[in-house]
């Protein structure tokens, strides 16, 4: 199983050693797709987990114990079908494959749980149909989403 999430970190948290222990303690491959810190705020962190059902799980709860604030990306960003006419400029910018031409119907297929939050697809669509889809701005800052 793999998993796309946002961490975000309080200042409190930021600088102890919790991503080596997913690895260590639970299992989990992760890697890094994206990260911003805001100094004397916050850090944000967006991991792609892989490891059994069960280990993401115990490692996600293990997080949210740490203090840390644990997202699901796929939850958190939409497309506006209505507004998307499937020209395929996203896929062009899109480094994870969240976003790609089907071959069949030629159209722009989306699959969230793939989406790294690097925003780089809200920038190039012309129809601005891509929402939810920047590190900065997924979740409020601080507030705990």
């Amino acid at each position: 199983m793999s998993k796309n999430v946002l961490l975000i970190f309080n200042p409190e948290v930021m600088y102890q050693p919790v991503i080596y222990r997913l690895a260590r303690e639970f299992d989990l491959v992760f890697n890094i797709l994206e990260a911003k810190i805001f100094p004397r705020r916050e850090g944000r962190l967006i991991l792609e987990l892989t490891g059994s059902p069960e280990a993401v799980a115990r490692g996600v709860a293990y997080l949210e114990d740490a203090g840390v604030e644990v997202t699901s990306i796929a939850e958190n960003i939409s497309r506006d079908d209505d507004r998307c006419v499937h020209c395929g400029a996203c896929t062009a910018v899109c480094r994870t494959g969240a976003l790609r031409v089907d071959a069949v119907s030629m159209e722009v297929a989306f699959l969230p749980e793939k989406c790294a939050a690097c925003g780089q697809c809200e920038t190039a669509c012309p129809m601005r149909a891509l929402a939810g889809v920047n590190i900065e701005r997924l979740g409020v800052l601080g507030s705990g989403t």
